[in-house]
């Protein structure tokens, strides 16, 4: 097991109620010296938090590989399709040539355009990014863990997990290392079967929808196709149509986290249709480059691309799309990533 503690983790967890310095070598020694002090104060109530929270905690290493034979979460037949299903779309991916440009990569199998936007001035600059994605085969549509590990509080920065795992396009995805409940099927394997939300579901035949996650179960969803699912929410779009209520919702309630609602940097993924999908990284908490968008404002966009389901994935500083090496969006208006547990990403 892993007991690395993440700078970012704690700003995540919000574990900074004294006096913070800007450095990020500044924020370790605080972790080292003064955390230290107030964890001898406060007794067992922050060094929980801090458990749960911040320090790794390594459940699956090597989690590409995992499935491969019978899986505790799915059938031993389900497991080895789903793996038989990547390894052949892989071997096929690495075959293939296509045409990459700055913005955009063609081949038979995929096709992935990048376009840039941005609106408005001052307080009203909104600026964000939207790959449209097309393939012949949902299962080129995969995920990576950072690290290539399950757990919790197991982060990498988002190129740093593309890179590893070879892909030429990725965007971060729910986080779902952050907590301990959610539906988490991968490349069609399941990880977690702790139904908690409204999840999003995308099946081997390129189809993605909505699902209440505490009506059904990870071993039934494998069997029933699922390639991947997501767990952070709200829901945007269903229907072709933006759905009530979004404004008042709240996903994690953990000591610390930051809300969901009002102006925040955004990520969201949508269908067009079968084996057509966007994905939407949106700047923000940067004035007078990019404020961000509320979550109704998201829906509105989202539906405005065409969508006809579309899901909220984790966002704030988290936020980062990635083509081809380099870093597409502009983080917190910093050029910097934020480490997070998982990616979508596509390769050549």
């Amino acid at each position: 097991m892993s007991c690395l503690v993440s700078a970012q983790s704690l700003d995540r967890v919000g574990v900074h109620s004294f006096p913070m310095t800007t450095s990020r070598t500044s924020r370790r020694a605080i972790l080292g010296g003064a955390l230290g002090t107030t964890l001898l104060g406060v007794g067992g109530g922050t060094a929980w938090a801090l458990d749960r929270f911040v320090v790794d905690h390594a459940e699956i290493t090597n989690a590409s590989s995992y499935g491969q034979g019978a899986s505790s979460s799915a059938s031993s037949s389900a497991s080895s399709t789903a793996t038989a299903s990547a390894s052949e779309s892989a071997s096929t991916t690495s075959a293939i040539s296509g045409t990459l440009t700055e913005t955009s990569y063609t081949s038979d199998t995929e096709q992935i355009t990048i376009t840039s936007k941005n609106s408005g001035s001052g307080d009203s600059a909104l600026a964000w990014f939207i790959a449209d994605v097309q393939v012949t085969d949902a299962t080129l549509v995969k995920t990576a863990f950072a690290k290539d590990t399950f757990g919790t509080n197991i982060i990498a920065n988002p190129s740093d997990i593309l890179s590893q795992f070879g892909g030429l396009f990725g965007i971060n995805g729910d986080y779902y290392g952050f907590r301990e409940t959610g539906i988490v099927i991968r490349n069609g394997v399941a990880f977690r079967d702790s139904g908690a939300r409204q999840g999003l579901l995308l099946t081997r035949d390129g189809d993605m929808s909505l699902y209440d996650e505490t009506a059904t179960t990870a071993k039934q969803l494998v069997s029933d196709g699922a390639w991947q699912t997501w767990s952070f929410g709200p829901g945007l779009v269903t229907g072709g149509k933006v759905i009530d209520g979004i404004d008042s919702i709240e996903i994690d309630t953990n000591v610390g986290n930051h809300s969901i609602q009002g102006n925040q940097p955004r990520t969201a993924v949508g269908t067009l249709g079968t084996n057509h999908f966007v994905f939407v990284a949106v700047d923000g908490r940067s004035s007078g480059y990019s404020n961000g968008l509320t979550l109704p404002d998201l829906a509105e966009l989202m539906k405005g691309i065409g969508c006809t389901v579309a899901y909220n994935l984790d966002g704030g500083g988290s936020t980062a799309m990635v083509f081809n090496g380099s870093l597409v969006n502009n983080p917190l208006g910093k050029g910097q990533e934020r480490g997070t547990s998982d990616i979508i990403y596509l390769s050549k």
